[in-house]
């Protein structure tokens, strides 16, 4: 009888088993990588998506802080000329920073509601800040002399023979990552206040003859 043949055998059940023992460690790995390939796609959209998320949520408080400045500014003024709505319009715009103040769109617009409760507008102007630009820059507002607005006004504001400072301001948002959300979003908010140091607050522009009286 071959006294190796035992401890061959016994060699070889050794090697074999060593074997198995480092194809189950590869088989782990390769179990890890495939579970990694599948996981990550997913972290990366739930990440970016955050990302994502967080900016928009933090723009459209801007825009909110946008509309409300731009109404308190003009209801404190006693009169207008185009030099103060460009500074009004740059300082409200201003409230968006760190992010892209291009993309804002304010417009103005001055509500007469008359002894039926009917509001109409009476003045309106738009502004944006261009690309490098420090100032404002005007433009004509959708928004017409005599255009019928009483169905956007809340009831509790439809007070017969007042007046009502209308800002309406929208922001034009790009993700950064298209395929986690669409690809733009619009953003806007509107705020009402009342002229507060006069019953209402005059402005001579284009679209009104450049009449300057209430």
């Amino acid at each position: 009888m071959d006294p190796g043949g035992p401890m061959q055998a016994i060699a070889n059940i050794w090697r074999n088993a060593c074997r198995s023992v480092r194809g189950f460690g590869a088989d782990k790995r390769a179990l890890a990588a495939t579970e990694f390939a599948v996981i990550v796609p997913l972290m990366l959209v739930m990440f970016f998506g955050t990302v994502e998320f967080s900016s928009a949520v933090a723009i459209d408080r801007k825009v909110t802080l946008i509309a409300r400045t731009l109404s308190d500014l003009i209801s404190q003024s006693t009169t207008l000329a185009d030099a103060d709505m460009k500074d009004t319009f740059t300082a409200s715009i201003s409230v968006i920073q760190p992010y892209d103040a291009t993309l804002v769109k304010g417009t103005v617009s001055q509500i007469q509601i008359d002894a039926n409760k009917v509001a109409t507008i009476q003045w309106s102007r738009s502004g944006t800040i261009a690309t490098g630009a420090t100032q404002a820059t005007l433009a004509t507002s959708t928004r017409k002399p005599g255009d019928n607005v009483t169905s956007i006004i809340p009831a509790s504001l439809l007070i017969a023979s007042t007046y009502l400072i209308l800002s309406e301001t929208n922001y034009t948002y790009t993700p950064s990552v298209g395929y986690v959300l669409k690809s733009q979003i619009t953003l806007g908010d509107v705020s009402y206040t009342r002229p507060r140091q006069v019953t209402c607050v005059p402005y001579p522009y284009p679209d009104n003859n450049n009449k300057t009286t209430c």
